[in-house]
């Protein structure tokens, strides 16, 4: 089984900004999120994508109808504005 990437706290952070933005709450979400950034992570294609995240093509499309419609982008601002900064590095 794929390691858990995010923690609950972070997850139910990211839940709320999700419902926000119009995204339906299905009972996979989270998996399906998992996969997007598990894949976002290790860079491994689309096809790769561990089972544990559900089917690899089911997970890409939401991903893409999310890029495409401009989500990601409004959900990576929303993140912005409410910074976790537990892994913040000074170089």
């Amino acid at each position: 089984m794929a390691r858990q990437i995010l923690t609950d706290e972070h997850w139910s952070k990211l839940k709320r900004i999700l419902l926000a933005e119009s995204i339906y709450d299905k009972s996979d979400l989270r998996l399906t999120v998992e996969g997007m950034l598990y894949r976002m992570r290790t860079g491994c294609p689309w096809r790769d994508l561990p089972e544990v995240f559900g089917a690899w093509n089911a997970v890409y499309k939401r991903f893409r109808a999310w890029s495409q419609s401009g989500k990601w982008w409004r959900i990576a601002k929303a993140l912005i504005t409410d910074p976790d900064l537990e892994w913040a590095f000074i170089d």
